[in-house]
């Protein structure tokens, strides 16, 4: 992770005065420190706390023994099974470990227990600092009904929409009615886009009425939702605030969250591109008006929608440190998480609002494990390798993983934030494409190259984004397969060559026969020409390549011709080679049979085929409705027997933290049911037999 700037440094901007070590207040200073949470942001929370001179305690469920987050940690406690409501979610589990190691404080993180009012005043009552809002702020900004009431008392700008106690469908259908659609569904708890559905007309209203309470339920407890009247083409723009005890709140400037999926955010940046002087202190203001009146303490991030005519509404207020706050960071040099661990502690904010300056323009992009070709749905796997480009002044890695580690069902699937700076927009635009270029992941399917899509699109270099761009460049940012060329081939087929040849020469070394023909990889044969073949599944396609030895190296055949090549493998692991003289550099990963090949910044994923290995690799059941990744069905839309269209809802998979619908391949018929609603399913399993139209 990039430097920060210290508190001292920042006290020295405003004041002249010497740099502050540890705590400013002996009396209040925090020694210990429990993490409750895991990945990247247990891992980021635990590096800051490290500097501050903290004895940092990490908790775990039994599936994160090994998790990076703990061995980053001095000390860690076990809490639980995987399923994170039998671990990170059970919070008298934390609590007794924060007793049992002494923590004198607790940061929750983001998510699981970091917006939750109850969590935190049995907090106060274990003797524990909470670092984060007082609980009376989280209970009234974490629901949005209430929140946007007080926003209106406070005069800042709210969208229609509505926000009442009556819950029943008939209540909710009538409030839809006048609110007019199109319009948004959600939940009153929680955030990061789970259980939000947007409603383009009456007829549909039910039906996402009911996964918007089903999904809200799972995640936060509490089915309760609103209705938001939906904006045209909307910039969701949101501001960094920070208050202490003491009455002083300050903002540190905007960021811009427009690109989402599934209403999550993917790519921010900081500050949002186009947005003027005048603007941004109105906004400013209204984000430090929001905090006031909600009596706030802590990190927080006041939410807005900004339409195209330059109106901006209050969207929600997150009680917690966000996801994206590394472009923060990055243009104000701070460190937001030494800032909530003084605040915690007692102390005045360490800057004041004249003190707190921007320079230049940041850009996060999340890495996740999900395959954006499948309506990004999650992945899970081993992560088999893993490099991520030289961090630096211009570039910052947030990363809770390592080459090795499980991406599991049971927890967000990111990966990594890859968060690039520079002097303008885009200069960093270029750090972004180039950095994305050079990172490598493989094992589970990534969103690698779809962010390389979105930071090569024209509109997004122009600024011209809003919260629909996802989907309206679908076609253009979903990347189709791309065959690899006869070159990157040639590539893997040498790795492999060089790595066998190594083996052999392992092996010979460590036998009693050193010159045994059996030992020679040279392609000498007794009679004829000496040849290999290699095949490999290319998406769809079956691709052979044909190798001949020589004194020289080797020459590859393919259907379109020859290439001769030579290389080795440098220190690194990384293939350099000369193919037909030109010098080439690649970076191959094989494991069980999958092969990922890096050259010149793209990923080419193949199936290396084993003559001796008995699987079909044609077996049928890729027609079958199976399921994409462990999960449990939360809704059943069908019944055996029943004639369904193309596209018609049959099942709803619970995975990840968010709902999978499976749908009807083509017009057929449901033959029968295999699971019902509460089961809990296997990746692989076949959910419901499927006959389409015409058969049987």
């Amino acid at each position: 992770m990039a430097a920060l700037v210290s508190v001292g440094d920042c006290e020295r901007l405003e004041s002249g005065a010497s740099p502050s070590r540890a705590f400013a207040n002996p009396k209040s200073r925090i020694d210990s420190l429990l993490i409750a949470n895991c990945g990247e942001i247990a891992c980021r929370i635990a590096r800051t706390a490290r500097r501050m001179g903290l004895r940092t305690v990490a908790v775990h469920s039994e599936a994160d023994a090994d998790a990076l987050h703990v061995v980053l940690a001095d000390e860690a406690r076990a809490i639980g099974p995987a399923p994170a409501s039998e671990s990170y979610l059970r919070g008298e589990a934390i609590l007794d470990a924060a007793r049992a190691t002494g923590a004198q404080a607790l940061h929750p993180g983001y998510g699981f227990l970091a917006e939750n009012a109850a969590f935190a005043d049995a907090c106060a009552d274990a003797g524990v600092v909470f670092v984060g809002p007082p609980a009376r702020a989280i209970r009234t900004l974490g629901d949005k009904g209430e929140a946007k009431d007080l926003m209106e008392q406070a005069g800042v700008p709210v969208l229609a929409g509505y926000h009442g106690a009556a819950q029943d469908d008939k209540a909710l259908a009538g409030a839809a009615k006048r609110v007019g659609y199109p319009l948004l569904i959600k939940p009153t708890a929680g955030g990061g886009g789970k259980g939000m559905r947007v409603v383009e007309s009456a007829a549909g209203f039910g039906a996402a009425l009911a996964a918007a309470r089903r999904e809200a339920k799972a995640a936060f407890g509490d089915d309760r939702v609103l209705l938001e009247r939906c904006l045209e083409r909307p910039r969701h723009v949101e501001v960094q605030i920070f208050a202490d005890a003491h009455g002083n709140v300050v903002h540190l400037f905007e960021r811009d969250c427009s690109l989402q999926r599934r209403h999550q955010k993917v790519v921010e940046e900081a500050p949002a591109p186009g947005i003027d002087a005048a603007l941004r202190r109105k906004m400013t203001r209204a984000a430090v008006t929001a905090a006031r009146a909600a009596g706030y303490v802590g990190a927080g991030t006041v939410e807005f929608l900004l339409d195209p005519d330059g109106e901006f509404y209050f969207l929600e207020m997150n009680t917690r440190l966000q996801v994206e706050h590394p472009v923060t960071e990055m243009i104000t040099g701070l460190d937001l998480v030494e800032w909530q661990l003084r605040v915690a502690a007692g102390e005045t904010l360490p800057c004041g609002q004249k003190a707190i300056s921007k320079s230049g323009h940041a850009i996060e992009a999340r890495i996740y494990a999900e395959d954006p070709a499948r309506d990004f749905l999650p992945a899970v796997g081993r992560i088999h390798h893993l490099r991520a480009p030289a961090e630096g002044k211009h570039l910052r890695v947030d990363s809770g993983v390592r080459a090795g580690d499980e991406v599991s069902a049971h927890y967000d699937p990111m990966i990594a934030k890859l968060v690039v700076w520079d002097r303008n927009r885009k200069a960093t635009l270029g750090r972004l494409r180039a950095a994305l270029a050079g990172f490598q992941i493989a094992g589970p399917a990534t969103n690698l190259a779809f962010l390389a899509g979105v930071a090569a699109h024209a509109d997004f270099a122009a600024a011209r984004v809003d919260t629909g761009f996802i989907d309206r460049h679908r076609e253009a940012l979903i990347p189709l397969h791309r065959p690899a060329p006869d070159a990157v081939l040639a590539l893997v087929c040498l790795d492999m060559l060089l790595r066998r040849a190594a083996a052999v020469a392992r092996a010979a070394r460590a036998s009693r026969d050193r010159f045994s023909p059996w030992h020679l990889v040279s392609g000498w044969r007794l009679n004829g020409a000496a040849r290999h073949r290699f095949r490999f599944r290319d998406g769809d396609e079956e691709r052979v390549v044909t190798t001949r030895f020589g004194a020289d190296g080797y020459r590859f055949e393919f259907s379109a011709g020859t290439l001769a090549a030579r290389g080795a493998r440098d220190e690194s692991g990384d293939l350099v080679a000369e193919l037909d003289g030109e010098r080439r550099t690649a970076t191959v990963i094989e494991c069980e049979r999958e092969v990922t090949a890096f050259v010149d910044g793209t990923a080419y994923r193949l199936r290396h085929h084993d003559p001796l290995d008995t699987v079909d690799e044609d077996d049928a059941t890729g027609g079958r409705l199976s399921a994409p990744m462990p999960g449990r069905i939360v809704a059943v839309m069908v019944e055996a027997g029943a004639e369904v269209a193309r596209g018609a809802p049959l099942l709803v998979l619970e995975a990840m933290k968010m709902e999978h619908t499976i749908t009807a391949p083509t017009d057929g018929r449901v033959a029968r049911l295999n699971y019902g609603v509460g089961d809990l399913v296997e990746e692989g399993r076949e959910l419901l037999a499927f006959e389409a139209e015409g058969e049987g």
